[in-house]
C-alpha cells in the first residue's frame, strides 16, 4: 500500500516534490519537447489549488557532481511559467543557507525550483546529510517522478526518510496502470519490443513470457535472437555473447522478423532492398520488412492488451522508419489497452503522427522496464515504508 496526495492534508504546507524534468534539448539548449513538464502540471495544481508553498526538484543532464552552465534549470522554469501562467522562481543551488531562506519566506501558492540535483555527487550517491537537508526545505514530501523512481537517489530513496510522504498524480498512475497490466490483463495479451540491444531485455523477456500470449521482436535485438535461431544475419548488429543467453530464451510465444530492409551500409542514404533472411548476403539489416508488419499487425490487431517499449529499425533515418511508423499507427488505432514507453518509442509515436493516440505513455523508458520486470524501486519502497 502506498499513500497518495489524497491521504496527506497538504493544505498551507511547505511541500517538496521529486518531478523529473529531464527534457531533451538541441545543441543551443532549448527545449524540444516538453512532456515531462506538462506530465507534472496535474499535481502542481493539486497543490495550488490548496494554497501549499510548492518546492520542486529535478535533474536534468548528466552532469555528474559538477556544475555545468547549459544543464542549469532557467530554461525549465521559464517554460513551466509559461504552461501554469504563473511565476517559478529558480533557486541557483538547491541546498544551503539561501536556498533555506528562499524557502521559509514564500507565500502560500508560490512555487521554488530548486538547481539541477546532479550537480552534487551526493545526488546519485545518496548521501544522508544531502537528504536531510534537502527534506529540512519542506514539511511534507511528494515523489511524482516515474523514471527515476527505480533510482537510490537521495531526492528520491534519501528524503523520504525525514518527511510524511506519499506519490502524486502522475506516479500513482504509473503503478496502477502497469500493475494491473501485469496482475490482470485483458487477453491475448501482446508485447512488442525493439531497439539495439537485447542484453537490456532479457530479464524483461523472462518475466514476459510467463505473463503474455505473444512478444513481437523487431529491431537490432531482433538479430542475435535470429542468430541464435541459426540464421545469418550478414553485418546486422548482434551481441556475440549474449547468442547463447538468447537461444535459451526462444520459444514459440517468440515472433521473430521473416524479411527485412537490408542496406549496403550503416548510414541514411544508404542503397536497399526488401530481403527475406535467407537472402540477406553481408547486408545490414536496417528496419523490419512489409512481411513482417503485416505478421506483427495480424498478432497486434487480436490484442485487447499491447504493451510497447523500442522502435523496429533505425527509424532516425527516414529510408528506414516504416516498419517503425507502421507498427505505431496500427497500436494507436487498437481497440485494446495500449501502453508504451521509452524515449525513442514515443519520439516515434510523435513522428508516426499519433502521439496521444494510446491509452497510457510511461514517462519512464527504463523505469517502465523495470517495473515490468519486476525489478527494485528503492523510490516507491521508500514511499510504502512511510504508509
Amino acid at each position: 500500500m502506498i499513500n497518495t496526495l489524497r491521504d496527506i492534508n497538504v493544505s498551507g504546507k511547505r511541500v517538496l516534490v521529486r518531478v523529473d524534468f529531464n527534457v531533451p534539448v538541441d545543441k543551443k539548449g532549448i527545449i524540444t519537447e516538453d512532456d515531462r513538464i506538462r506530465r507534472a502540471i496535474p499535481t502542481i495544481r493539486y497543490l495550488l489549488e490548496r494554497n501549499c508553498r510548492v518546492i520542486l526538484m529535478s535533474h536534468f543532464g548528466r552532469p555528474k557532481g559538477s556544475v555545468i552552465e547549459t544543464l542549469r534549470m532557467d530554461g525549465i522554469a521559464e517554460r513551466l511559467s509559461r504552461l501554469l501562467n504563473q511565476k517559478v522562481t529558480k533557486l541557483d543551488d538547491c541546498i544551503g543557507t539561501e536556498v533555506m531562506t528562499a524557502a521559509s519566506r514564500m507565500q502560500d501558492g508560490e512555487i521554488l525550483l530548486l538547481e539541477n540535483l546532479r550537480f552534487y555527487v551526493e545526488e546519485e550517491s545518496n548521501s544522508e546529510d544531502f537528504s536531510r537537508q534537502l527534506a529540512s526545505l519542506a514539511e511534507i514530501y511528494v515523489n511524482d517522478a516515474f523514471g527515476v523512481s527505480h533510482r537510490d537517489h537521495a531526492s528520491v530513496a534519501g528524503v523520504p526518510e525525514y518527511l510524511p510522504s506519499c506519490a502524486g498524480l502522475l506516479l500513482e498512475k504509473e503503478i496502477r496502470v502497469l500493475r494491473n497490466i501485469m496482475k490482470e490483463p485483458q487477453r491475448p495479451f501482446v508485447a512488442i519490443l525493439g531497439g539495439a540491444k537485447v542484453s537490456d531485455k532479457i530479464k524483461l523477456i523472462e518475466k514476459l513470457l510467463d505473463k503474455v500470449d505473444m512478444i513481437l521482436i523487431g529491431g537490432a535485438m531482433a538479430f542475435t535472437l535470429l542468430k541464435a535461431e541459426g540464421f545469418e544475419v550478414g553485418r546486422s548488429r548482434i551481441e556475440v555473447g549474449f547468442v547463447k543467453e538468447a537461444k535459451r530464451l526462444l520459444s514459440d510465444k517468440i515472433v521473430l522478423p521473416i524479411d527485412v530492409a537490408c542496406a549496403e551500409d550503416f548510414s541514411e542514404g544508404a542503397r536497399s532492398k526488401m530481403v527475406f533472411l535467407k537472402d540477406m548476403g553481408v547486408g545490414f539489416g536496417l528496419d523490419i520488412g512489409p512481411q513482417t508488419v503485416s505478421l506483427f499487425k495480424d498478432y497486434l490487431s487480436k490484442a485487447k492488451t499491447v504493451v510497447w517499449n523500442g522502435p523496429m529499425g533505425v527509424f532516425e533515418f527516414d529510408n528506414f522508419a516504416d516498419g517503425t511508423l507502421e507498427i505505431a499507427k496500427h497500436i494507436s488505432g487498437l481497440k485494446a489497452t495500449t501502453i508504451i514507453g521509452g524515449g525513442d518509442t514515443i519520439a516515434a509515436s510523435r513522428k508516426a503522427g499519433v502521439a496521444g493516440k494510446f491509452s497510457h505513455v510511461s514517462t519512464g523508458g527504463g523505469a517502465m522496464l523495470k517495473f515490468l520486470e519486476g525489478g527494485r524501486f528503492p523510490g516507491i519502497d521508500a514511499l510504502i515504508r512511510k504508509s
